[in-house]
């Protein structure tokens, strides 16, 4: 990846590909759980791609193949709809938190040892998913009750449930990021396909 034009279209394919696998885990691996509230939530890995990006390709690249690809999930399921400005914000900031600690605090794209990227890769990934465990009720509370008018009752429930949710969801991403990143980091090396994001 010597080419800046080339390393910059390999960025831009592999992010397309993760907005994809986001996209796909998402709309076909998902559990729907429905709420009290006739609202639904999710388990699902969608999320987990949107970190492995970011450690990939860097914040940006990473937040935004999280908010395409979970953002056209949303806009495609009925279900998820109105969800979608929500997502495309929270995905985009999974992403740029997860890049800014593994690339600009650890330099995870460096030469370092296995432990090193082991422990730097998954404190990136708690720290993009752990945001989005804090985050996404939280939002979610106050993007349905002030700006989707559910009534706070229904809109506390919603969040309750999403929280939960979400937090197995961050723990099982955590566990696919790290495992897939340590995996797909050595051959990418070996086929002179790795990024080293600055």
């Amino acid at each position: 990846m010597e080419n800046k034009t080339d390393n910059k279209v390999y960025k831009i394919v592999l992010t397309a590909l993760m907005a994809a696998l986001c996209y796909v885990a998402f709309t076909f691996l998902k559990i729907p759980i429905p709420t009290f509230g006739g609202d639904y939530v999710a388990l699902h890995i969608g999320n987990a791609f949107c970190v492995l990006a970011a450690l990939l390709l860097g914040g940006w690249y990473g937040g935004l193949a999280g908010s395409l690809g979970m953002t056209i999930a949303d806009l495609l399921d009925p279900v998820y709809i109105t969800s979608a400005p929500k997502t495309f914000v929270l995905k985009l900031c999974i992403g740029l938190i997860a890049g800014f600690v593994a690339h600009r605090i650890a330099h995870i794209t460096e030469e370092h040892d296995a432990n090193y990227i082991f422990k730097w890769s998954l404190i990136a990934s708690i720290a993009g998913l752990g945001f989005n465990v804090i985050m996404d009720p939280i939002v979610g509370y106050f993007y349905k009750n002030y700006i989707l008018g559910v009534q706070s009752d229904a809109a506390k429930i919603m969040s309750t449930w999403a929280a939960g949710v979400t937090f197995i969801n961050a723990v099982v991403g955590t566990i696919v990021v790290v495992v897939v990143y340590l995996a797909v980091r050595p051959v990418l090396k070996k086929a002179g396909l790795f990024i080293r994001v600055s």
